[in-house]
Formats: C-alpha cells, sequence, structure tokens
C-alpha cells in the first residue's frame, strides 16, 4: 500500500520530463547566461564537465552523480535554486551556484532520493515543481477549441431526454 502510495504521489514528477531545450531556457537566468544553462543541463545529463563563466571568472566541475534524465537534471537544478532562494541568492556567480548545486548532487550521488535530499534543505520538491508550473515554466497547456480543430466538425447538441410517464398506481 506505501509503495503504491509513493508511486502515485511521483507520478507527476515524472511526468514533468522536460527537453533539453525547455531546461535551458528555464535555467538560462539562474545561470547567469544561455551558455552556463547549456553546459549546466548537457553536463548533468551526459555526467560530463560543467564549465560556469562570468566575466573573468570561470568555474568548471564534474557532476559525481553520473548520467542523469531530464526530470533528474530539473530536479537538481530546482533543488539547488531553492538552496541560493533561502540564501537571498537570486543571481549567483559561478562559485555560488556550483557549491549549491554540488551539496544537492553529492548527496543524490550518496544515494539519497530527492524527497530526502529536499526534507535537508527544508523545502519540498512537490511545492517547487507545483510554484514552477504555476509561474508557467512547465509545458504549456493545450487549450483544444472549434478554431484548432478546423477538419473536425462539432458535436450537434444532444436530444432532450422525454419525460417518463408516471406510473399508475396499484391498488391496495
Amino acid at each position: 500500500m506505501k509503495r503504491t502510495l509513493l508511486v502515485l504521489l511521483a507520478w507527476p514528477l515524472a511526468v514533468m520530463a522536460q527537453s533539453e531545450s525547455e531546461l535551458i531556457e528555464r535555467y538560462t537566468a539562474l545561470a547567469g547566461s544561455k551558455q552556463n544553462a547549456t553546459s549546466l543541463v548537457n553536463g548533468l545529463r551526459d555526467g560530463k564537465e560543467v564549465k560556469l563563466t562570468k566575466g573573468t571568472t570561470t568555474e568548471t566541475f564534474t557532476p559525481p552523480t553520473g548520467k542523469m534524465g531530464y526530470g533528474n537534471v530539473d530536479n537538481a537544478l530546482a533543488l539547488a535554486t531553492a538552496s541560493l532562494e533561502k540564501k537571498g541568492i537570486t543571481q549567483p556567480t559561478p562559485a555560488q551556484l556550483e557549491a549549491s548545486l554540488m551539496d544537492v548532487l553529492k548527496l543524490r550521488a550518496a544515494g539519497q532520493g530527492w524527497g530526502q535530499i529536499a526534507q535537508a534543505q527544508g523545502v519540498k520538491l512537490g511545492e517547487l515543481k507545483r510554484s514552477e508550473r504555476a509561474q508557467g515554466a512547465g509545458k504549456p497547456e493545450r487549450v483544444a477549441t472549434a478554431d484548432h480543430r478546423p477538419n473536425k466538425p462539432e458535436r450537434p447538441e444532444k436530444p432532450q431526454r422525454p419525460e417518463r410517464p408516471e406510473k399508475p398506481q396499484k391498488p391496495r
């Protein structure tokens, strides 16, 4: 029962798996540039060196987690962002971003789950993901209207259901 409940609670997070371009776009402001965001996403995804540059400062590190899926990359960056924001840092230097992200990645590499890592930071991963979607950071919602389906005719109105005849009373 507990396992089923955990799977059901984690399912929306699995559905949120993002594409490379969506993640790069989402974390460009955090990383300070599109080039840095690309390096972050690709480095985490492939388990290869990440290079963050701002002005003449460059930080280079290799994630201890190895290769990660896009959903895991998103979770790691969301938790690193939350950690920085708790410290009042909204535009981190490459060193600050590296330190925050490495704190998250070391815990993940040690075998901790995303929920445990979030709890250690005093945040809830589900709330972070919901707030991202509320701010429009997730996939855009599709609106199904007749304009989006030019080849499909509109449904005719349902006919009204006739009234049921009254049942005769049974004699007693």
